[in-house]
């Protein structure tokens, strides 16, 4: 696995890499280290100040290249960019065929959250698969989540063959809209929504299987597998407080930048709104 590490020398940036150590097998990690001058005005010394960038960044990557190491991961590039920070990454992330980019995330809310963050736009804007860390953690407990579509497989197929999960926690889980929500007809008809929920089940119980055969494969056998019915983001959100969950693996299909900053998506809600990783695979 090739992971674009992207770090500002935080300590926060630094947990993601400690955290995801702890979930893969083996890895080869190119560091980025991205400075933006941009907002410098136009008295200050430009070349005096990039100097004073180039070494702090280059400070940063010896940090990190150290670290990478004692993980016993495989140290790749050392990446220094110059320039606006979210373009640096997405274009490095582009041209460098990885299979994950690994950030850490501030978990802004509120005004903080609309004025954005380079961890939010890269999310929105990348094509290839995230993993983003607020804090360090127990890397023990791993949550997996399936809509039952042929995406979920997929991801699970790819993803496990990398994943440690020797003496780990794996809990699979897949919520069903609630009938009751639904804007029919018919949806006052109890009968209906009987048979509704009835074909639910047998679906759910069907898509949590095919993740568990999966993981079969590996000699993984799930903790707890839960079919739970509610609207999708919260219901996870909960579940995954309520097992003290390390780790959310969320499928997430390449939709147009625009679509998903109009109409939101299941997994940023979660990752507004849980302190655990989340690693967004990107399906397709």
């Amino acid at each position: 696995m090739r992971i674009l590490f992207c770090t500002d020398g935080s300590k926060i940036s630094f947990n993601a890499l400690k955290n995801i150590s702890g979930w893969i097998k083996e890895a080869t990690v190119d560091t980025i280290c991205a400075t933006d001058l941009s907002f410098l005005p136009a008295e200050i010394s430009m070349s005096n100040f990039a100097s004073s960038c180039e070494d702090i960044s280059e400070s940063i990557l010896k940090y990190a290249q150290e670290e990478i190491e004692k993980l016993n991961l495989t140290c790749g590039r050392k990446i220094r960019h110059c320039g606006e920070v979210v373009e640096s990454i997405l274009e490095e992330a582009e041209n460098g065929n990885y299979d994950l980019i690994l950030m850490g995330s501030h978990g802004k809310k509120g005004i903080q959250k609309w004025l954005g963050s380079v961890s939010q736009e890269i999310i929105h804007s990348s094509k290839i698969s995230n993993y983003i860390s607020k804090e360090e953690n127990k890397k023990q407990k791993l949550l997996i989540t399936t809509d039952g579509t042929n995406c979920s497989a997929e991801i699970i197929k790819k993803i496990l063959p990398f994943l440690k999960l020797t003496e780990k926690e794996v809990y699979i889980c897949i919520v069903n809209e609630d009938p009751s929500y639904l804007f029919l007809e018919n949806s006052t008809d109890t009968n209906w929504l009987l048979e509704i929920e009835k074909q639910q089940q047998i679906y759910s119980a069907k898509s949590v299987q095919q993740i568990a055969d999966i993981l079969k494969e590996y000699d993984i056998e799930p903790v707890e597998t839960a079919i739970l019915t509610g609207i999708p983001a919260q219901k996870i959100i909960d579940y995954a407080k309520s097992k003290e969950t390390d780790l959310i693996i969320l499928g997430s299909k390449n939709k147009s930048r625009m679509d998903r900053f109009l109409t939101g998506s299941v997994s940023m809600r979660i990752l507004e709104n849980v302190y655990c990783d989340i690693w967004l695979a990107r399906c397709g």
